[in-house]
C-alpha cells in the first residue's frame, strides 16, 4: 500500500495532466468556443438563465472576465439578454437557439470522446470514477 504522501503526489500530477488534456480536448471538440465560453453557455443552458454575477460566482471569476466572455458570446449570437422583471438594473442571460445548437453538437462530440476513452472500462469502474469525482467536487462546495 503506497504511503499517503506518494499518493498525493501522483494525484497532483495526474490532475495537472487531466487539466491540460481537458483544455486541449476542448479546443479540438469545440474549436468555436473557448473552454470558459463553453462552460458559461452550458451553465446558462442547465439553469435556464442567469445573471452575470451568477456566472462570476459560480466560476470564481472576476466581473471583467465574465463581461468579456458575455460580450463575445453575444457578438457570436450564442446568448441573448433580457431585462430582469424583478430588477430592471440587471439583465437575464440565456442561451440563444444558435448557442443551444452549438452546445448540443459540442456535448455530443465530448460524450463520444468519453465513450471512446472508457471503452475498456467495466460499468462498475465507470460508476466508481463518477462517485469519486462527485465526492471530490462536493468537498470543494463545503
Amino acid at each position: 500500500m503506497p504511503d499517503r504522501d506518494a499518493s498525493m503526489d501522483v494525484i497532483q500530477r495526474e490532475f495537472t495532466r487531466f487539466a491540460r488534456r481537458a483544455r486541449q480536448k476542448a479546443a479540438q471538440l469545440h474549436p468555436e468556443l473557448s473552454l470558459v465560453a463553453h462552460s458559461m453557455l452550458d451553465h446558462m443552458d442547465k439553469n435556464g438563465s442567469c445573471h452575470a454575477a451568477d456566472l462570476a460566482g459560480h466560476f470564481l471569476l472576476d466581473k471583467s472576465t465574465v463581461s468579456r466572455q458575455i460580450a463575445m458570446l453575444e457578438a457570436e449570437g450564442l446568448i441573448v439578454r433580457e431585462p430582469d422583471p424583478d430588477d430592471h438594473r440587471k439583465q437575464i442571460l440565456k442561451a440563444s437557439e444558435k448557442g443551444l445548437d452549438l452546445l448540443t453538437g459540442a456535448n455530443r462530440r465530448r460524450r463520444a470522446s468519453f465513450e471512446r476513452r472508457f471503452t475498456h472500462w467495466g460499468d462498475a469502474d465507470v460508476a466508481q470514477l463518477a462517485a469519486y469525482l462527485r465526492c471530490y467536487n462536493a468537498a470543494e462546495d463545503d
